[in-house]
């Protein structure tokens, strides 16, 4: 026997706007609190159904109907930004698109990018002194964004260039952040100042990739980076190939997400690696161990076990995106409980990755619990930084290397601490991001075996 899943228990909801002010005051903790109520617990967002999802057969149900569980509004809402890209096409516009960019990010061909990544860090490096004051998310988003724009481009795109579509993807964090505070009840074509700022600077974005774009069809080279791959990459049934908007489209999603999920995580990872000094120090010895002095290259990693469950483990406490939504698209059923058409269900990483059910002292810092036995433990739905289904983030093998990388060639170089008592805040916009930033100090690590500067990289053939 079925069940109205609005007739399900939930917390005490405001008459006029629901939960809309509890939701937006700190959303992290209110949807923690949610999961005291049931594997769904259905709430109010003004006069927008909703239930939060905690049950990881229930998310992984949802995660795998694209059909009946579409983006919720407000990813509909990044549609602006990123057009029919991946992260916000629907249907078969999705599935063609999935098609053609599937093969690639095939591991074998993203495994030649991690030359760039350890170039570019290394680079940065070069510019690092001892006792420094740094904001460590600036320099990650900088760093991340040279890099994916490298990988796209095949250039060293000029500062302009860069600054450009740095200052569009920030403009939109913050815009879509107001939005949702807001239940996005303000119509971003409305001329406030905002939606003028966030407007001009996707116009301005626009601008900068398709020259990029017009200027790789007119030269007509062979260069092997994601572009090029793009703007080959044939369906093979119908044997069509990506026009100018739809490369425009891929190529900011790829921005978005190439460079500002990996940028997060890394510098979540140095607030954790501050935090916590015997990891930091369970970390050196295994670089010194595995590297000896040498910058880290791709096949380096699978000897880095433990550099990568400090990433596994820093995407968990604190995931690249926080927070997902699906809209059901027609009358459905989720287990024994009917859900109408219209509602979002939410799906919060957040809340998921710290469950006690399925970690234990959830909330504490062990990279050493990420073994082979609790993943195979773990159900699907409990862990899921790059999401699940047909859905999962196509470069999700992109992030995970160029986390493990940069992590690698910053760490056996300086050691990172914050700055005491600087006040670090989890923003949950599109992605978890520090809303202020994390401000360090760098310490540079003495004796160090020197290796030798690496020759200029080319992306691979």
């Amino acid at each position: 026997m079925t069940q109205d899943v609005f007739d399900l228990p939930s917390p005490p909801a405001n008459s006029i706007v629901g939960h809309l002010l509890d939701l937006g005051q700190d959303p992290l903790a209110f949807l923690t609190a949610c999961r005291d109520y049931g594997d769904i617990v259905p709430l109010r967002l003004g006069l927008t159904p909703v239930c939060v999802v905690t049950n990881p057969d229930y998310i992984e149900a949802v995660l795998k109907d694209r059909e009946n569980f579409i983006k919720s509004r407000g990813f509909r809402v990044l549609k602006t930004l990123l057009g029919e890209g991946l992260l916000t096409a629907e249907g078969d516009t999705w599935f063609h698109q999935r098609r053609l960019a599937q093969p690639v990010f095939h591991q074998k061909r993203i495994s030649g990018y991690g030359e760039i990544m350890v170039e570019y860090t290394n680079r940065m490096l070069q510019n690092w002194q001892d006792g420094e004051v740094h904001d460590i998310h600036a320099d990650m988003m900088r760093l991340t964004l040279e890099i994916v724009m490298k990988c796209i481009f095949n250039t060293d795109v000029n500062a302009g260039e860069a600054k450009v579509v740095a200052d569009a993807l920030d403009i939109t964090m913050h815009w879509f952040e107001s939005k949702r505070r807001q239940n996005f009840l303000v119509w971003e074509w409305f001329p406030r100042p905002e939606n003028v700022r966030y407007r001009q600077a996707i116009a301005e974005m626009d601008a900068a990739i398709y020259q990029l774009i017009n200027e790789r069809r007119k030269n007509n080279t062979e260069t092997h980076d994601l572009l090029f791959m793009l703007m080959n990459a044939e369906d093979e049934e119908t044997h069509e190939r990506m026009n100018d908007k739809q490369l425009r489209d891929e190529v900011a999603t790829l921005m978005l997400a190439g460079h500002e999920t990996t940028a997060n995580t890394l510098s979540w990872t140095w607030m954790l690696l501050s935090q916590h000094p015997e990891v930091r120090e369970k970390l050196q010895a295994e670089l010194e161990q595995v590297l000896q002095g040498k910058l880290p290259t791709v096949e380096d990693l699978r000897r880095l076990t433990y550099t990568q469950q400090i990433i596994k483990e820093s995407m968990r406490l604190y995931p690249p995106v926080s927070l997902l939504g699906r809209e059901v698209a027609h009358d459905t059923k989720i287990g024994e409980y009917e859900v109408p058409q219209g509602t979002t269900m939410m799906i919060s990483q957040w809340v998921m990755h710290r469950h006690p059910k399925y970690f234990e002292q959830p909330e504490a810092f062990q990279p050493e619990r990420w073994t082979e036995e609790l993943e195979k433990q773990l159900p699907r739905g409990v862990y899921i930084p790059f999401g699940d289904g047909p859905r999962i983030c196509i470069g999700k093998g992109f992030a995970q290397m160029e986390a493990a990388l940069l992590l690698a060639t910053i760490a056996q170089k300086f050691q990172i601490d914050v700055v005491p008592g600087f006040s670090i805040v989890p923003q949950p916009s599109i992605t978890l991001r520090p809303e202020y930033g994390i401000k360090v100090t760098l310490q540079q690590i003495a004796q160090q075996l020197s290796s030798p500067e690496p020759e200029k990289q080319v992306l691979p053939q």
